[in-house]
């Protein structure tokens, strides 16, 4: 799946913004304060809100005060979230849009839908429509149809109005449209990782995904060299080649039932605990087990990857996030690195800058100064730090 289009009102700094023709791999860059993370909180706030209902999302996001501190300051009306994205390169644009307003105090879901338009005329085929808690989907699949008459409609009530029709469509293989949709945020990542949480020991399980803050790693470690012992030889292989002194990593469950990360320095016969690694060490093998997963990400989001890196390991783990983009993952990324933007492409950047209090976004390759430049022969970074993104001071 990509997503090729969002659109943001009255969510957060975001009053009124849309970013169209997102590519695969898509690079942030802004000041503090303009948006970078509230941008990315977008995805972790569809993923708490399919899970749960929108005033747990909303709480989660904005604290006690909920919907008050989400929307954005001295606006009224709904806050609105639009994606469009594609199921597959040949798909259809899929619109889902999702508003949320406020009564007594309570969030609740004003209007969502999910829609696509068959071919460039006529109107837009509603696969979901839901408002106040009641609505209707089609249970058609997608590709048997060529008639919008021929739509096979199932109406629904929700048990409350502050769910997702999508949370509870998505379990039934008869809503195929919304089932799509719903794979795809429960499967994104978002990244939060704590090199602290991966370091110490853990209870011995199962885990085939690197979780959001890393906690599992040694057990991720574990099951690709069980089970992917051709992707766990590369991440070695390729930690060894950027991380000098490390020859091989292990994971080892104890007698007692915990399992550890064990890192081997050629210079040393027995190795030694992951809590007596560099941060740097850790965090590289976080990436390289996430960027190299048997099974990618339809979306992965990271914020600031390189911390705690070697400016130097930069433009490799550029290259890397890429790949991972071209093999079916999409990739947001933000960055205050100039090493790291020097490897990004024009058309993969944005920015943002405040202006009157709310954020705005300004694209790379829609500026003419930044585009000759670039087309000479330059490097994003150093224009970056030059100051040629008006807004995104880097310091």
């Amino acid at each position: 799946m990509k997503i090729e289009m969002i659109r943001l009102k009255n969510f957060k700094t975001f009053q009124n913004v849309t970013i169209s023709e997102i590519p695969n791999f898509c690079v942030i860059v802004g000041a503090n304060g303009t948006g970078k993370s509230t941008l990315f909180s977008v995805f972790g706030f569809l993923r708490d809100a399919l899970t749960g209902n929108v005033n747990t999302a909303l709480m989660r996001l904005g604290g006690s005060r909920g919907f008050q501190e989400v929307r954005s300051r001295n606006s009224s009306g709904a806050i609105e979230i639009e994606v469009k994205f594609r199921d597959k390169p040949n798909s259809p644009l899929t619109t889902y849009l999702l508003m949320i307003n406020e009564k007594n105090g309570r969030a609740y879901v004003e209007r969502e839908i999910l829609k696509y338009r068959r071919g460039r005329k006529g109107l837009p085929w509603h696969f979901l429509d839901f408002s106040n808690g009641k609505g209707s989907a089609v249970t058609n699949e997608l590709d048997s149809v060529t008639d919008i008459n021929d739509l096979n409609r199932e109406q629904q009530t929700l048990k409350s109005n502050d769910i997702l029709a999508v949370k509870g469509l998505s379990q039934f293989e008869r809503f195929p449209a919304v089932v799509a949709l719903g794979n795809l945020i429960e499967n994104w990542h978002i990244s939060d990782f704590h090199i602290s949480k991966a370091r110490p020991e853990q209870e011995a399980g199962f885990a085939d995904h690197l979780s959001r803050e890393g906690e599992n790693l040694s057990l991720v470690i574990q099951y690709l060299h069980q089970h992917h012992k051709q992707t766990f030889d590369k991440i070695i292989e390729l930690l060894t080649q950027r991380v000098p002194g490390v020859s091989s990593v292990d994971s080892k469950t104890t007698e007692e039932g915990r399992v550890l990360l064990k890192f081997k320095d050629g210079t040393f016969e027995d190795p030694f605990l992951a809590r007596y690694v560099s941060d740097g060490t850790i965090k590289m093998l976080a990436y390289l087990t996430l960027l190299y997963d048997p099974t990618p990400h339809p979306l992965l989001c990271v914020e600031e990857p390189e911390n705690q890196l070697y400016p130097n390991l930069l433009w490799e783990l550029a290259e890397e996030f890429r790949a991972y983009a071209n093999r079916g993952g999409q990739v947001f990324v933000s960055t205050h690195s100039p090493d790291f933007l020097n490897a990004i492409r024009l058309d993969e950047v944005f920015w943002l800058e405040k202006k009157n209090g709310y954020s705005e976004v300004k694209r790379a390759r829609e500026n003419e100064q930044v585009k000759a430049y670039m087309d000479d022969g330059d490097q994003m970074g150093y224009l970056w730090k030059q100051g040629f993104f008006e807004g995104a001071d880097p310091e």
